[in-house]
């Protein structure tokens, strides 16, 4: 062929750099496919990891052999009567103020009653028109009797006189009658205390008008040297608590002291509002330490009740099949066990329901269920970060 007709030949050197450049960047290629399987690799594994949750595991804590039963109480006073007035008129004067310690019998307080006064001296006047229209009738009853035998009365005369002396001597015990009502109420003028106390109220001054039977109290006196205390009782409790049964007690005003205390008598029902029995309970209160009226943390010893665990609240779980706790078990899968609280003590609770040695996990997830893996926390621990083939993925 001739010479003109024929191409060159590629130089050696440049088939050389192409072949160098294809094979970089093969490398190139296959070292980022690796570098990024192995980074979705280990995002695969860290994901797997993280599945499991983690969780924190409490043992529940026997009650012991005793256990104390703490609740709220309400001191009254032993006797307390509210005085109200039995007779109507105004306010004279009073004796005694709030807080002053009063007798049996002393007088509290004097009412003027004016319209009374007047009805009493009504009365006694119609008891003696009363009475002397009586003799009156009884005298002449007992003249027509022993003129019977003659002709001068008859019969029907001599009834009617005896009938008549009838009427006016029941008109005349009617009138006595009238008159000792109005003198027993002329005695009500003066307002006395019913027993040794403390007047605790007094809800009227000089000049006041008084109506019998209405308005509010004008004294009460309160009897304060024994007072009752009441407290509601758990219903499972209830059987426990005994008459005679000691107590103690203290109160917000008198910090580091207690009382004792001695259960009087107990309501045998529970209270559908309350869900307790009513304890009535006897406190000694000589010095005037404890105040009526007032509140009392009570502790009563239940020996012999000492049934049942005290777990933190934040393991109970309450859904639609009641109150459970989940409890992990040795191989590692959840188990939900039903439980029931006795006593709801704020941060802990007591529950029956529970074997002694069981691992209760402590703030339970939301979406743990029955046979869940899970794994212990040995302690708190910041998060794990995420390799850096999940961070890029991310």
């Amino acid at each position: 062929m001739s010479p003109l007709n024929t191409a060159p030949a590629a130089p050696r050197g440049l088939r050389t750099a192409a072949i160098v450049a294809a094979l970089v960047l093969l490398a190139i290629v296959a070292i980022g496919l690796t570098t990024r399987a192995r980074g979705a690799s280990e995002l695969r594994a860290w994901t797997a990891e993280n599945a499991i949750p983690t969780v924190a595991v409490v043992q529940p804590q026997p009650l012991g052999a005793a256990a104390a039963l703490q609740l709220p109480g309400r001191l009254e006073a032993y006797a307390q009567a509210p005085l109200y007035a039995r007779a109507s008129g105004y306010l004279k004067r009073w004796t005694v103020d709030i807080g002053a310690p009063v007798k049996a019998g002393q007088v509290l307080a004097e009412i003027e009653t004016p319209e009374l006064d007047q009805q009493l001296a009504q009365a006694r006047a119609d008891l003696a028109k009363a009475e002397a229209d009586a003799e009156l009738a009884r005298s002449t009853a007992k003249r027509w009797q022993s003129m019977l035998g003659t002709d001068a009365v008859s019969k029907q005369e001599v009834d009617e006189k005896t009938g008549d002396a009838a009427v006016k001597e029941a008109a005349a015990r009617s009138a006595r009658a009238n008159l000792e009502r109005l003198v027993a109420t002329q005695g009500f003028k003066r307002v006395v205390a019913p027993f040794d106390g403390v007047v605790t109220a007094r809800n009227t001054d000089l000049g006041a008008l008084i109506t019998a039977g209405a308005g509010s109290p004008l004294f009460v006196v309160a009897d304060t040297r024994r007072l009752r205390l009441y407290a509601q009782v758990p219903q499972v409790y209830v059987p426990s608590i005994q008459i005679g049964q000691a107590a103690t007690l203290n109160v917000p005003e008198q910090p580091g002291r207690r009382f004792d205390a001695r259960i009087e008598s107990m309501a045998r029902a529970v209270s559908a509002t309350s869900g307790g029995a009513l304890v009535q309970m006897v406190v000694d209160n000589a010095d005037g330490a404890l105040l009526p009226g007032g509140y009392a943390d009570v502790s009563l010893e239940l020996p012999g009740r000492a049934v049942g665990a005290t777990i933190p609240a934040s393991t109970l779980i309450f859904n639609a099949d009641g109150m459970q706790v989940a409890t992990l078990g040795a191989d590692g899968k959840v188990a939900m066990k039903p439980v029931t609280i006795t006593r709801d003590l704020g941060k802990v609770v007591e529950v029956s329901g529970l074997e002694a040695g069981a691992r209760i996990i402590d703030s339970p997830p939301d979406s743990l269920l029955e046979g869940d893996s899970v794994r212990v926390a040995e302690k708190p621990a910041d998060d794990k970060a995420a390799p850096a083939g999940a961070a890029k993925k991310g």
